[in-house]
């Protein structure tokens, strides 16, 4: 029983590691061929718009909100991907299949003093 508790506190240090490295990383998407660029954080956080002079046109200010969204989709997707390739690991450990992470994260998260 003591084996298992130590496992479960290493895989509790290992996902807030990982956890605090997503926070850290910086991930891009784009959109427009490139007009438009997002970069977020691992856990999608939005950090920075960069928007082409070319993108706008103040006659047509939805063409430029859609790549913005666009772009920001595509920024938030690469930190999906991102995030199943730090934590997906951790999930596998857990006994997970699809979803096993999230739920992994919001029990270790949920508990007091964890």
């Amino acid at each position: 029983m003591q084996q298992l508790l130590q496992q479960a506190q290493k895989m509790q240090q290992d996902l807030a590691a990982a956890q605090e490295e997503l926070a850290r990383a910086e991930v891009q998407g784009q959109s427009g061929g490139g007009l438009v660029q997002a970069t977020v954080t691992g856990s999608g956080e939005l950090r920075a718009l960069v928007i082409d002079p070319k993108a706008v046109d103040p006659e047509d200010t939805e063409t430029l909100a859609d790549l913005v969204v666009a772009a920001v989709q595509a920024a938030n997707e690469n930190a999906q991907a991102l995030q199943q390739e730090k934590l997906g690991p951790l999930a596998q450990g857990l006994g997970g299949g699809s979803g096993t992470c999230a739920r992994a994260r919001w029990r270790l998260r949920g508990r007091p003093g964890a």
